[in-house]
């Protein structure tokens, strides 16, 4: 038996377990984990729920009895008001429980915000064009250029512009300190990669020569431990190098490229960068779609949604991080952040998630959307056909999550092929 009502953009739900109720429930419980408890005198699995009861407490079996009618009543109430729509998860609270008389208690849950979407037509978000500049060419010729540097060993005092290959080792009050210590290190001199006055100390060494570096962290160093603290690094030079660069002409890119001449190098790095600077315009706008959409649609929401959102993107932070080897306090450490300063920095990113998802939502369910058999299908073997794989092939090495991944992207981008279909209208 339940009562509901909306309470400032929440679901109010008050549910009532008869005895009988409950006593089902918690024989369903004492059924469910009778197999866990070793009683005296009795085998396992084999003792009577009054006995595991007594032994054991009255409410041993009380957590498993109440998730038990709390989610019934709650997946009952939801089946039977498909117009309510629950944004996030529910929170309970017992307000009261006698053998004699019951349970009675309250579940409250955030409502999905409701709000209308703006006429797509009149979102007035503009397309920019690509486009490739000469200065852009320049830049990717030069990276060619340092990617065929070649290093000459010289055998002289290191000056700034070279290139010293170091070992080094750093300690603070006598300690070394993680990360401080590196063999073969090749340094560019006057290159400002390490902290102030170590690439100066290193200058006018020799090869083979040692020297103590004195240096002083900054005070915004990203590594809290370190910030401001005197350190000691002991130095050798192990080789002075010169970086040899190439020359830019017909004979380096016949010898480096597919190509014969730099004028068909430079057609192809502008096609190329063409291409890039499409597709990045093309993700660009289509985020400011979303964004416009989710913006204009006055979505409010409630601080629990956002919190729950929060707590998402930090669980996923802490995975990757994981994957690096780190924890968040480790990394909050090194950035010189606390956890609420973290977690009120991605409040933001948050809002826009929920915001988004929620419009992604209504425009597919207002306008039924949907992916076709056919539509996946071709999603599918194109991508196969990217990686010149058999699509048979391809298709029995996928897992379910492979095909809900196709599927999601298929049905973005039917969603954002509606937008701009609306947006571009003329």
């Amino acid at each position: 038996m339940y009562t509901f009502e909306k309470k400032d953009k929440q679901g109010v739900l008050k549910v009532k377990i008869s005895k009988e109720e409950w006593e089902e429930a918690t024989n369903r419980a004492y059924e469910k984990n009778k197999g866990r408890f070793n009683i005296q005198g009795f085998r396992k699995g084999k003792a009577p729920r009054r006995v595991i009861e007594q032994n054991y407490g009255d409410t041993v079996f009380f957590d498993d009895a109440f998730d038990e009618v709390i989610s019934n009543e709650y997946n009952k109430f939801l089946d039977e008001n498909t117009s309510i729509v629950p944004a996030g998860q529910p929170h309970v609270d017992m307000d009261k429980f006698t053998v004699e008389s019951g349970l009675e208690a309250t579940i409250k849950f955030d409502l999905m915000p409701e709000f209308k979407l703006p006429n797509l037509e009149l979102l007035g978000v503009k397309k920019a064009k690509a486009k490739v500049e000469e200065k852009d060419i320049e830049k990717e010729l030069e990276n060619s250029r340092l990617s065929h540097a070649r290093f000459v060993e010289e055998d002289k005092k290191a000056e700034l512009g070279d290139f010293a290959t170091i070992n080094f080792v750093g300690y603070i009050d006598g300690e070394k300190f993680e990360g401080g210590e590196a063999e073969d290190y090749r340094l560019e001199l006057g290159s400002h990669t390490f902290i102030e006055g170590f690439e100066e100390g290193v200058v006018g060494m020799k090869k083979g020569e040692e020297k103590d570096i004195n240096v002083t962290f900054p005070e915004n160093y990203g590594a809290e431990n370190l910030k401001g603290k005197p350190a000691v690094f002991k130095v050798t030079l192990n080789k002075v190098e010169k970086k040899i660069l190439p020359e830019i002409n017909d004979k380096f890119v016949s010898d480096t490229t597919e190509f014969e001449t730099v004028e068909e190098y430079k057609k192809s790095l502008k096609a190329n960068l063409m291409k890039l600077a499409e597709e990045r315009i093309e993700r660009d706008y289509e985020v400011a779609l979303l964004d416009a959409v989710a913006d204009k649609s006055g979505i409010e929401l409630t601080p629990s949604m956002i919190d729950f959102e929060v707590n998402r993107i930090m669980q996923d932070f802490e995975h990757r991080l994981s994957h690096q080897g780190m924890n968040l306090a480790d990394y909050l450490g090194y950035i010189g952040k606390t956890v609420d300063e973290f977690r009120d920095e991605r409040k933001a990113d948050a809002e826009k998630n929920i915001r988004t998802r929620l419009v992604i939502q209504k425009l597919i369910s207002e306008n039924k959307l949907m992916v076709t058999s056919d539509e996946l299908e071709k999603a599918i073997a194109d991508h196969a056909g990217k990686y010149q794989m058999n699509v048979e092939d391809f298709k029995k090495a996928m897992s379910p999550n492979d095909y809900a991944f196709f599927e999601n992207n298929a049905i973005m981008t039917k969603v954002l092929n509606f937008i701009k279909s609306k947006n571009e209208k003329k």
